[in-house]
């Protein structure tokens, strides 16, 4: 290796050990899901060309595209892009009940919220999208930088934070995703999601769940610890609860899904066991849809 290569080499290294791990993998799972999504781009006001389509009957005189016309017989319209940047604001739970994962599975629940949630923001910022996070004072912004400073606040270890964003005003018309467990009562869940809806936003929430949380595997004697200050729980034949608790599951499931619903926001399930992408993907899909688009 020569003296050149081996400094690029060393000065590469070096940038990559400043970058937070959480970044390095939000990014490979963005570029993943760009590669098979076309973007946010809508028609609208603004001085971005887009595409030509052919006229139609209603269109005005102004925005036929007369160079174009002349190449061919058809008619064409000059389409431009919607310029009106909208700004996501997000927020993933750090609370201490995130920080739970089975011993078979790499990440946390606060581990696969976090990267869901700047995996998001970095397709975001490539569509020219400005983004913010819900519980932070960081402004609305958008570009490489932001996604840094992105990274250094949800790399934060779960601490002893609320288990539900805290409210704060939003522009109307703009969009919030909320990721989570959202395993808190289903009344405390419904009062805060209907202070954002209220404010004009939509809504897009993610459960995340660990499969442990979905499946109760658990058998014989065991002691389940609080992670919120809930206490402990010895339970002797944990098997005898799996039915009781997987139906309890499913209620409220099944609720917070018609909370959801009944406001017209969106509601996608992910466990950690599946991959991030796909999660990922589906997220993008219902961003993509502009409330009235």
């Amino acid at each position: 290796m020569t003296a050149t290569a081996s400094g690029l080499q060393h000065r590469a290294e070096q940038l990559a050990a400043t970058l937070p791990p959480l970044l390095v993998a939000a990014e490979r799972v963005a570029t993943t899901v760009a590669q098979g999504v076309h973007g946010r781009r809508r028609v609208g006001q603004g001085e971005t060309f887009w595409q030509f389509r052919r006229y139609e009957f209603g269109d005005s005189a102004q925005r036929i595209d007369w160079r174009q016309s002349g190449k061919s017989d058809p008619v064409y319209i000059r389409e431009t892009e919607w310029e009106a940047a909208q700004t996501v604001w997000l927020w993933a739970d750090r609370s201490r009940s995130m920080d739970f994962g089975s011993r078979d599975i790499s990440s946390t629940k606060a581990e696969r919220a976090a990267l869901l949630a700047l995996a998001l923001a970095a397709l975001l910022i490539r569509g020219g999208e400005r983004i913010a996070l819900v519980d932070s004072t960081m402004a609305p912004t958008t570009g490489t930088i932001a996604l840094h400073r992105l990274a250094a606040l949800l790399s934060r270890p779960p601490s002893a934070t609320p288990s539900l964003p805290p409210f704060r005003p939003l522009p109307r018309y703009g969009q919030i995703v909320l990721i989570g467990d959202f395993l808190t009562p289903l009344p405390k869940i419904e009062d805060t999601l209907r202070q954002f809806g209220e404010t004009g936003v939509n809504g897009h929430v993610v459960q995340v769940l660990d499969p442990a949380e979905r499946d109760f595997p658990f058998s014989g004697r065991i002691r389940f610890e609080g992670f919120e200050e809930e206490g402990d729980i010895l339970i002797r034949r944990s098997q005898a609860l799996r039915q009781d608790y997987r139906g309890a599951l499913e209620q409220h499931v099944n609720g917070l899904t018609r909370i959801v619903q009944s406001m017209g926001w969106t509601l996608s399930r992910h466990f950690t066991d599946h991959s991030p992408e796909a999660a990922l993907l589906t997220l993008y899909a219902a961003l993509s849809v502009r409330p009235g688009g």
